[in-house]
């Protein structure tokens, strides 16, 4: 898979209409390149210690890049981007997660509901939990 690819299928990874906020996305493919790099063809990204844990901006750059092409939908909502798919993004999206490993198939659904479920500081304090190396330049208090 390339980056824009699994982008598409890490979010498809959450159903239709699943929308991301900064952190969620940040931390999904995070998780990606820690936990599946292998199975999916990675790493993709650079992660690095920031504010609220492991941060890449090429992740918003590839989102906007797929915004542009009519695959993602990026929606400000004053404080902070929502990311999602646009129908098309959803379903070229899908049809990567069908070509790949069932095992890789899996894990995406499970991390991006996941990331889903949790508060921010829910998710923020999981991942310092896990990769407490991520806490080097953290701002977040528990």
């Amino acid at each position: 898979m390339t980056r824009n690819e699994i982008l598409l299928a890490g979010l498809a990874a959450g159903g239709e209409n699943a929308t991301y906020t900064p952190v969620q996305v940040q931390k999904l493919f995070f998780l990606l390149d820690k936990e599946a790099a292998a199975a999916l063809g990675g790493p993709f990204f650079n992660f690095v210690p920031y504010d609220y844990g492991p941060f890449d901006q090429a992740v918003y750059a590839g989102l906007d890049d797929l915004a542009r092409n009519g695959l993602a939908l990026v929606q400000s909502t004053g404080r902070y981007r929502v990311y999602g798919l646009t129908q098309a993004g959803h379903q070229e999206g899908q049809r990567l997660l069908s070509v790949a490993r069932p095992s890789a198939r899996a894990y995406l659904s499970n991390v991006a509901g996941w990331v889903r479920s949790l508060s921010f500081q829910q998710l923020v304090a999981a991942i310092y939990s896990r990769y407490p190396e991520m806490k080097a330049n953290s701002v977040f208090r528990e």
